[in-house]
């Protein structure tokens, strides 16, 4: 496993994390078809969540969230349809971003994170 893809993992894993302490249920991690993937799909009493993770050194250059552009909005979109057709729900969907800043990767010990729900449409 290359270097960006255990500090992915990582993000992933503290994303999971912090939804857990939440009281969200994680029903899916790096969910893929052929149209795309989504890190997380977790859910509580009322929403299915697709939940993309955005992990950075910091913010200095721009927010995580900004790399989540239309057209990354738009697979995440259809991901998300395909994943709903093969698992019905009667919970409202949302898509929700998670920012992890950790200055020092995998060194740090108390990464910021950031939860930004209902992200977009």
């Amino acid at each position: 496993m290359g270097r960006n893809n255990l500090l992915g993992a990582w993000g992933e894993a503290l994303a999971a994390e912090y939804l857990r302490k939440k009281h969200y249920k994680i029903l899916a991690s790096g969910y893929r078809c052929r149209f795309g993937e989504i890190d997380l799909i977790a859910a509580n009493r009322t929403y299915l969540v697709f939940v993309e993770v955005k992990l950075r050194k910091s913010a200095d250059f721009a927010a995580a969230r900004e790399y989540v552009d239309a057209r990354k909005q738009e697979r995440l979109r259809t991901t998300a349809a395909m994943y709903l057709a093969q698992h019905p729900t009667n919970l409202l969907s949302r898509f929700d971003i998670i920012e992890i800043y950790a200055p020092e990767g995998l060194n740090t010990a108390h990464p910021r994170i950031n939860h930004m729900e209902d992200a977009f449409q």
